[in-house]
Formats: structure tokens, C-alpha cells, sequence
């Protein structure tokens, strides 16, 4: 089976991948290979598979997608709106791996 080349990180990768997103449930995840990121709103999965794989240098195999709403909240007796958040479930190929805590590669 013939490598694929992988291509070089574009800024247009940095855009769609925005950050780890790290809590509980992800650290969770990451024991079946999979790694969660917060996304840009408009990222089609097909992008975000070719950002992740271009910035990190991994196959990914699957890519899911979630959309949290915003809740309203008080804080000191005034509401406020949370942003609306996309997030991406990244699942990794057998073998691979990133580690979230360095550095992107650029």
C-alpha cells in the first residue's frame, strides 16, 4: 500500500481547528483513539479531517461532529448567552496518536 503524501499545514487549517477541547468525557475518549477539538461553525467534516491531518502528521478514519447551543445564564442577576460551540470527534487510525499538550507542527 502506497504512503499518501501529506500535505503542508495551510492557514486556512489553523482556521478550522481552533483548540483541544479538554474535559472529563474526552480524556475519556482518548482511550478508544479518539481526540476532541473545538471547531470553526462553518467546517464541513471533509475539512476538518484534512486540517487535522495536515497539522498533526496523523490518518484519521472518522470524523463526528456536535453542535452545543448556547444556554442562558445569570451572573450576578443579569442574563448572558453562552456562544454556540461546534466540536469535532476525531477518531485516529490504529497506532496513531497526538498529543494535545505540544505543539503544532508548522
Amino acid at each position: 500500500m502506497a504512503k499518501k503524501p501529506q500535505t503542508a499545514p495551510d492557514a486556512r487549517h489553523y482556521d478550522i481547528v481552533l483548540a483541544p477541547h479538554i474535559t472529563e468525557k474526552s480524556t475519556m475518549l482518548s482511550e478508544a483513539n479518539a481526540v476532541v477539538f473545538r471547531v470553526a461553525p462553518k467546517a464541513s467534516k471533509p475539512e476538518i479531517k484534512a486540517a487535522i491531518e495536515a497539522l498533526f502528521n496523523v490518518k484519521v478514519t472518522n470524523v463526528n461532529t456536535i453542535v452545543s447551543k448556547g444556554k442562558t445564564k445569570r451572573w450576578k442577576g443579569k442574563p448572558y448567552q453562552r456562544s454556540d460551540m461546534k466540536k469535532a470527534i476525531v477518531t485516529l487510525a490504529e497506532g496513531q496518536s497526538i498529543d494535545i499538550t505540544e505543539g503544532v507542527r508548522g
